[in-house]
């Protein structure tokens, strides 16, 4: 009997497949492996800054901004990053994305330059973060081991959801894997499958769960979650929007069938058994 993989990851198995038969090219190889060198690299160590940061609450940043700039400048640390990750979403900044190398080099690997300026982001976000030196709270004993498990299963949870909505997408591989094998990349549908037939936003959902169960809680842990939350509520009707425009009357029934963040019990589940 043979093994078929899971829907949300055929995808991605059929690209490193076919990237480890590269058409001729080393110029060509050679750029692609260090972009991707480069974007996973950058990825791991924004996503290790994030989980230690916030598992601190933000209280071990590298900033010295003086009073009284210090909340004004970290604030604009937040606010940076939702603001150029969704317009970069956008048509003008998916344009500009494809332009940052000549040819189709650009639009093949848009969606890893994608992921590398998101990781710069965050690496700017809790690296130059100023921390404000006062701890209102912090677990101790078994408690502290209690919250930690809860909040390392956030983020397992945050890394089913973006297994299910297209790793090679959300971690940046499938531009670079795409131009290693010569072609051009090749976006997976709609993601329907696995924490996608529970809730329509699962990633959105799972990342507020990882800004509220810190075992450390400060008045800079307090400002992130809060912002990042609103982010996290409104940034999906932006995304919803660009989905109907590109997937029209299967979006809408999917959204009739299935809730925005939080499941609904006894709703039944969006049927993907067509896909």
């Amino acid at each position: 009997m043979s093994f078929l993989p899971p829907p949300q990851l055929r995808n991605t198995l059929r690209l490193l497949t076919e990237a480890l038969r590269p058409a001729p090219g080393g110029a060509r190889i050679a750029l692609a492996v260090g972009v991707g060198a480069i974007c996973h690299g950058l990825f791991a160590v924004a996503a290790a800054g994030m989980i230690g940061g916030m598992a601190t609450g933000m209280s071990q940043g590298l900033g010295a901004v003086p009073e009284p700039w210090r909340w004004p400048v970290n604030l604009a640390l937040i606010v940076q990053f939702p603001l150029l990750h969704s317009l970069l979403l956008g048509r003008r900044g998916s344009r500009w994305l494809a332009r940052l190398l000549p040819g189709w080099y650009g639009e093949t690997l848009s969606s890893t330059s994608y992921v590398i300026i998101a990781s710069l982001q965050l690496l700017s976000l809790f690296v130059l973060w100023t921390p404000s030196g006062v701890v209102w709270w912090q677990a101790e004993g078994w408690l502290r081991w209690a919250l930690l498990a809860v909040y390392a299963s956030t983020w397992l949870l945050l890394l089913k959801a973006t297994v299910d909505a297209g790793i090679e997408v959300q971690s940046g591989a499938l531009g670079w894997l795409s131009l290693l094998r010569g072609g051009r990349s090749r976006y997976p549908g709609m993601p329907v499958h696995g924490l996608f037939r529970r809730v329509r936003h699962p990633i959105y959902a799972a990342f507020i769960l990882t800004l509220w169960t810190v075992p450390v809680w400060t008045p800079d842990q307090l400002m992130l979650a809060l912002f990042l939350t609103v982010y996290c509520l409104v940034a999906p009707r932006l995304k919803e929007q660009r989905y109907l425009q590109r997937y029209g009357e299967e979006f809408r029934d999917y959204r009739r069938c299935v809730p925005y963040l939080l499941p609904v019990p006894g709703r039944r589940r969006h049927d993907v058994a067509r896909n």
